[in-house]
């Protein structure tokens, strides 16, 4: 078996709800980090609510007129962690306000850089988790994915899973129905969480293991000292 234990997980929960423990979209998430733990992984919730976290591009938001900012303590245990899975409900067919203020908090720190003068988000993997009673998990999906990669995390295949129910309102997951809670016994989901889990420790395992990505084409460093990896400037003239 492959060894995870020296392997760190940050799930952070975008829920609208106030109180984590009220929130659907953390029973999901549990799922899934319940099998990271059973691999020695280092697992942590942030619950995004239960902290003050304004919107803004800028690592700290006092500096931009805000009176109190969580981020920056957030932030070490972004940059602590090797794999990140952000979980959202969907509101209207999106992911909700909350998780797009953690992107662009994510995105304010996207001009740090490791020690190879890559982006501080190289070497790490990122997925999703979305629930809600409506449309939209493939949706937010592709949005939440996306971003992250064009941040710099890698994306493994399948990196994402999702419970919506029936098309239209209707109970959330894990609500109790006829006794039992709903969306447990969805093998569609149950597969696609445990692969999804799998292949963001399979990823980081490699990345970790390879010590991250080479910096050969994309040291952001040596770009700025003049450096230009083989781009040829279609406009040069000798």
């Amino acid at each position: 078996m492959t060894d995870f234990s020296d392997l760190r997980a940050l799930y952070v929960n975008t829920s609208l709800k106030k109180e984590a423990g009220e929130s659907h979209t953390r029973l999901l998430m549990a799922a899934s980090q319940a099998i990271m733990e059973k691999q020695g992984v280092t697992v942590e919730h942030v619950h995004m609510l239960d902290h003050q976290v304004p919107p803004g591009v800028f690592p700290d938001m006092t500096e931009h007129g805000w009176a109190r900012d969580d981020w920056p303590a957030l932030w070490e245990k972004v940059k602590a962690a090797d794999i990140l899975v952000i979980g959202t409900p969907l509101w209207l067919g999106e992911e909700s306000s909350v998780c797009r203020v953690l992107i662009e908090r994510l995105y304010g720190m996207s001009g740090e850089l490791n020690g190879k003068g890559q982006s501080i988000y190289y070497g790490k993997a990122g997925g999703c988790v979305v629930t809600g009673n409506e449309d939209g998990v493939k949706h937010a999906a592709m949005t939440l994915c996306y971003a992250l990669s064009h941040l710099g995390y890698t994306i493994p295949p399948q990196a994402d899973c999702g419970w919506i129910g029936e098309a239209g309102p209707g109970p959330s997951y894990g609500d109790e129905v006829e006794g039992a809670p709903a969306g447990f016994d969805n093998e569609f989901t149950q597969r696609n969480t445990t692969i999804m889990t799998w292949n963001l420790m399979h990823l980081a395992r490699m990345l970790k293991g390879a010590g991250g990505y080479p910096s050969e084409g994309n040291d952001r460093r040596a770009w700025q000292a003049g450096c230009r990896f083989d781009y040829e400037n279609p406009d040069y003239r000798a």
